[in-house]
């Protein structure tokens, strides 16, 4: 079973709640972050608690939500082995596990329904990694985060 970190900021708490259960009853381990409320915060306070669990192992993958998913993408992406992607369709979804290898997808609480965020979120979930040659490509983005080079 895939544990799952999960957070948002204001703009994705209604989406997180509810998705959050959706995965549950799926059979998913969801660790909730937060937020719990509509009050304003600072996203990047709680993708780093995702990022920062992702980073270590302590859970397999994370899920992320603000109003365009970039903000929480950029902030998950300073962490040693997090490999973040805001995604909003079907393709990028896909491609994002099955070449990138994502382990933290990062959603847009402001663009897209529920049951569409449902749908994506499950398929990023049943998504494999190809390997292959992309293997090479996630080797090479571990070395420019270890040396600052491929």
């Amino acid at each position: 079973m895939l544990r799952i970190s999960f957070a948002s900021d204001h703009r994705g708490v209604a989406i997180k709640g509810r998705l959050a259960q959706r995965l549950v009853d799926a059979g998913y381990e969801v660790i909730d972050e937060g937020t719990d409320s509509d009050h304003a915060v600072d996203y990047p306070d709680y993708a780093q608690i995702v990022a920062r669990k992702v980073s270590s192992g302590e859970v397999d993958r994370g899920i992320l939500i603000c109003g365009t998913g970039i903000g929480m993408a950029i902030a998950a992406n300073k962490f040693p082995g997090v490999r973040a992607a805001p995604c909003y369709d079907e393709m990028m979804v896909e491609l994002s596990r099955r070449h990138n290898d994502v382990n933290v997808l990062c959603l847009p609480g402001d663009l897209i329904g529920e049951r569409s965020v449902d749908d994506l979120v499950l398929m990023w979930l049943r998504t494999e990694f190809e390997g292959g040659r992309h293997s090479r490509r996630i080797d090479k983005i571990e070395g420019i985060e270890k040396n600052g080079q491929p």
